[in-house]
């Protein structure tokens, strides 16, 4: 079985020295996140960042940050969101295999996308990044890739990661921003039934929903929740929900199991009988 950690929506912002300031609130939040993935019984296989790394997309950000991520003796797997900047984040990642292979010979501001291999199972990073937008697509070119990216390991049970969820959530002003053209993306995927889960970041906040047939979620923010209004046209707004982070399971059978974590060491009070 892989064990695959999600943290998202980490938004770590520099000031205006241009520098990332050790008290500030993503940066105590995120050293939180890691200090309670490594308290888990079962530490994971790997861990995959689902966008919104910085807040900014400036190259001070993503040092801070592979700085803070550096106490993880697994691998690491980051991808871009619509605060980041591809060149800075590949950039900072570059002693990251899968992340710098993604931009060999590739033009400036090229996709990150790329699979890993994580105990058995297969992670696909997917760019759903826009640059100068906020929402989200899989143009014709990166839906060409993860199909054949799909199509190279039939077998192998697969998670699909994206920042932009290609499913409603049912928050009026995430879904304005959300996936365009989400059919396009449900149609690779269909082919392609060893994906067991697409997983997601943007909501801050943790959600199941589903795309042609496979179970797909969101993951709560180390940094902060967004206030759950399904009204409309619905308030925007931060809430004072905890932290968090997810966890996937992918079974060699292909079955997944995902679970949200809040942020915190939590430890047993007693145990059950």
């Amino acid at each position: 079985m892989a064990i695959i950690a999600q943290l998202s929506d980490i938004h770590l912002a520099a000031g205006r020295d241009g520098e990332v300031d050790d008290g500030s609130g993503p940066v105590r939040a995120l050293r939180a996140a890691v200090s309670s993935l490594l308290s888990l019984p079962a530490r994971p296989d790997a861990v995959v960042l689902t966008g919104d790394l910085a807040d900014g997309g400036r190259p001070a950000e993503y040092a801070r940050l592979h700085a803070l991520l550096s106490p993880l003796p697994m691998a690491v797997y980051p991808m871009p969101g619509t605060h980041d900047d591809r060149d800075a984040l590949r950039a900072a990642f570059a002693d990251h295999p899968a992340v710098a292979a993604s931009g060999d010979g590739a033009a400036p501001q090229a996709p990150v996308q790329y699979a890993a291999d994580v105990a058995g199972a297969r992670l696909v990073c997917c760019d759903t990044t826009v640059p100068d937008e906020q929402y989200g697509r899989m143009d014709a070119e990166r839906l060409d890739w993860l199909d054949r990216t799909l199509a190279e390991e039939p077998a192998r049970p697969t998670v699909v990661a994206t920042h932009h969820p290609p499913y409603p959530i049912g928050i009026r002003f995430i879904d304005d921003m959300g996936f365009a053209d989400p059919a396009a993306f449900a149609e690779v995927i269909a082919r392609h039934p060893q994906v067991v889960r697409i997983i997601s970041g943007s909501v801050h906040r943790g959600s199941v929903g589903s795309l042609a047939g496979t179970v797909s979620t969101t993951c709560p923010s180390t940094y902060r929740q967004l206030f759950l209004d399904l009204t409309q046209p619905g308030r925007a707004a931060v809430t004072g929900e905890p932290a968090g982070f997810a966890v996937h399971l992918v079974s060699d059978d292909g079955s997944a199991t995902t679970h949200f974590v809040p942020t915190g060491n939590y430890r047993p009070l007693m145990d059950v009988e």
